[in-house]
């Protein structure tokens, strides 16, 4: 549960308040793509004044770190977890220990129900310093370092328990640029309750990394703004990696243990994945490498776009060659305020969803969610919304901020839409069961708009 600030405002808290309206109408923390990155931070820091280890406190008698809850899955299923950490010996990376380019990836799948087993935390201790940082820092939301306590925040999974059979579908996530691949947990955990395995992968160098043994390997600098060209480097690499994982998950299939360290994968694992029935998802970027991924391996049977535009630069082009070409499987485009395919003349229009939807030769759906801003695709719905409210109350600042920062869509309704539709997009193409859902628009989720 996050915690809870009363409604009253200490001193600090109002200085805190004064900041924070000052820095959003400054446009701090606002247009960059997202926090995840670490190039200032120290994970290994001490404490501050009377703070936790770890986090500065900045002085404030009234701070503490606030832990969050996440939705509870909306499927049947009981949870499991596991981190895997694999080594591309294919491609070279001498900044790596192994001199080859190494992923972490997390595995989630339906489960045996234990309450023995330790409950999963959200996030890596670093990695969890490492997004706090940023947010409380470069991206100007005037916290204190610590404010986000992901360390501590539980999840609806749990380690070290068996997968359950029979055969799921699998499905990849590729988080947005800079963002670890944890922030999407809400989705995922939804997605493996009602029986699909997901894969989520951190892209080694542009997202936060921790690795076995307290190995930790910040991002891309908040800076470091991606040009055309460094776009399409990112998303190859993207593709690479998301390739990679699915060779590895045959592997494990078969019988074998991919694992760098040697790790017991969870028992049951191989025999819980179906690999005749892949489908990918991402958020941002994510979605940008989803589509080309698909146009590049065929094992991936139908793909998900959350927000993110299909060319290098969305104001300037050019466009990537998905967009131009379209594909032959399924692809879904859920965008939102932001994103608009339909008018050139209004704000959010994007010429690669335009070019790809009139290309696209598989099944094609172009979806929006109402009174959102990007990153209402993310965690960051829920989180900023118990963050505020656990430091302001019920002050009505709060809305300000949420609208600035995620757009007005109340924040409980915004979960379930995407999770509805995530799970009738790949209910339909993976497990071919018509959706009445994804036929136009539902009086039950009238955030949802379908365009054409």
């Amino acid at each position: 549960m996050a915690n809870r600030r009363p409604s009253s405002l200490s001193s600090h808290t109002a200085t805190r308040r004064h900041v924070l309206i000052g820095g959003l109408a400054a446009g701090l923390g606002l247009a960059a793509s997202g926090p995840a990155h670490a190039s200032s931070v120290d994970p290994t820091r001490a404490g501050g004044e009377s703070g936790p280890v770890g986090f500065r406190t900045n002085g404030d008698p009234d701070f503490h770190p606030v832990t969050f809850e996440l939705p509870a899955p909306t499927g049947r299923k009981a949870l499991g977890t596991a981190a895997i950490h694999l080594v591309d010996r294919s491609r070279q990376d001498p900044t790596m220990p192994s001199g080859s380019r190494e992923l972490m990836i997390s595995v989630w799948y339906p489960a045996s129900r234990s309450d023995e087993s330790p409950v999963a935390k959200y996030m890596p201790a670093k990695t969890a310093v490492a997004v706090d940082d940023a947010w409380t820092g470069e991206y100007g939301l005037a916290l204190p370092s610590g404010s986000f306590d992901f360390a501590n925040t539980e999840t609806h999974s749990r380690t070290g328990v068996p997968a359950q059979g029979p055969r799921h579908p699998v499905v990849l996530f590729s988080p947005g640029y800079q963002y670890s691949r944890f922030v999407n947990t809400a989705q995922v955990e939804d997605l493996a309750s009602r029986e699909y395995v997901v894969v989520t992968m951190d892209h080694t160098h542009e997202t936060p990394v921790e690795f076995p043994r307290g190995r930790f390997l910040p991002g891309v600098p908040p800076t470091q703004l991606p040009d055309p060209d460094f776009t399409r480097r990112l998303v190859e690499t993207r593709t690479a990696d998301a390739r990679f994982v699915l060779n590895q998950l045959e592997l494990i299939a078969d019988g074998q243990n991919p694992d760098a360290e040697g790790n017991d994968l969870p028992e049951g694992l191989a025999d819980a994945m179906d690999l005749r029935r892949i489908g990918m998802f991402g958020f941002s970027l994510g979605g940008y490498a989803t589509a080309n991924t698909m146009l590049e391996d065929r094992r991936v049977l139908a793909g998900l776009d959350l927000d993110g535009t299909l060319q290098d630069d969305r104001a300037k082009g050019p466009l990537a060659e998905v967009a131009e070409k379209g594909l032959d499987r399924p692809f879904l485009l859920f965008g939102s305020d932001e994103t608009q395919r339909t008018d050139p003349a209004k704000d959010g229009y994007d010429e690669s969803w335009a070019s790809f939807w009139a290309a696209q030769r598989g099944g094609k759906l172009n979806l929006g969610l109402k009174h959102t801003k990007q990153k209402a695709f993310t965690d960051y719905q829920f989180v900023f919304d118990q963050l505020f409210r656990g430091i302001y109350g019920d002050d009505p600042i709060i809305s300000s901020v949420m609208k600035a920062l995620v757009g007005s869509a109340n924040p409980h309704r915004s979960v379930l839409a995407q999770r509805e539709y995530l799970g009738a997009f790949f209910d339909q193409t993976l497990r071919r069961r018509p959706e009445l859902l994804l036929r136009g628009d539902s009086p039950k989720y009238p955030e949802v708009h379908f365009s054409r």
